[in-house]
């Protein structure tokens, strides 16, 4: 069953989720001010319209209450993205997803009641920063300020050691969920699996066991 979606803000970032989205078949509804944007992704989305998304009868006319999943992608007018979402939120919407510009307005978003809230620069600063301190460490994806999955290419190190050699739960406090190697991926891996040079190791912990098993261990 389909699911339906609507884009508020069609920058970059919003830009970037409709098009994702109508790529995988979602109903996708496009929402933004302008008129050029709006004809932009009028081949794309399911349906794009003009409006302004800080006026509850434009919302309430779009039916916006009915849709699964409302991500407010509105740009640097905070203002504008905090009183869309207090609207949606008194329509009813029942999952918001927001785009914070800084951790003030993220502090508000959540008092009124976003699911959920996303830094998108802030975080791909991250994952590019991550990346480039460790030549080992392909993605990152945070989980909480202190939680991480990263993926971690296995060199000549830990090449022809198991898992259980390696004892890297007890020792790391981490956990291996998975190895991909070359088209293959091995989910929850069993203890006596071998790894290989080239394997990517796909973690999951606190950052600072990470860090420490990445350079221990691996780096």
């Amino acid at each position: 069953m389909k699911k339906e979606f609507a884009v508020i803000g069609l920058g970059r970032f919003g830009g970037s989720i409709c098009k994702t989205l109508s790529e995988q078949g979602m109903e996708v509804l496009a929402i933004d001010m302008d008129e050029d944007k709006v004809n932009e992704f009028a081949n794309i989305a399911s349906h794009a319209v003009v409006g302004d998304s800080t006026d509850e009868s434009v919302l309430k006319s779009l039916g916006i209450r009915n849709f699964d999943h409302v991500i407010v992608a509105i740009g640097a007018n905070i203002q504008a993205s905090i009183l869309t979402t207090l609207i949606l939120k008194e329509l009813g919407v029942d999952n918001i997803t927001v785009k914070a510009q800084n951790d003030y307005h993220e502090k508000v978003l959540t008092k009124i009641g976003a699911n959920r809230i996303v830094h998108p620069e802030r975080d791909m600063g991250r994952r590019i920063a991550t990346n480039i301190v460790s030549n080992n460490v392909l993605d990152y994806l945070e989980l909480s300020d202190e939680h991480s999955i990263v993926e971690i290419v296995a060199n000549n190190r830990v090449n022809g050691h198991s898992l259980i050699d390696l004892d890297i739960r007890a020792k790391y406090g981490i956990n291996i969920v998975a190895i991909k190697r070359g088209k293959e991926i091995i989910v929850s891996p069993q203890a006596s699996e071998i790894i290989r040079e080239g394997d990517i190791l796909i973690v999951i912990g606190a950052d600072v066991d990470i860090n420490r098993f990445e350079k221990k261990v691996v780096g």
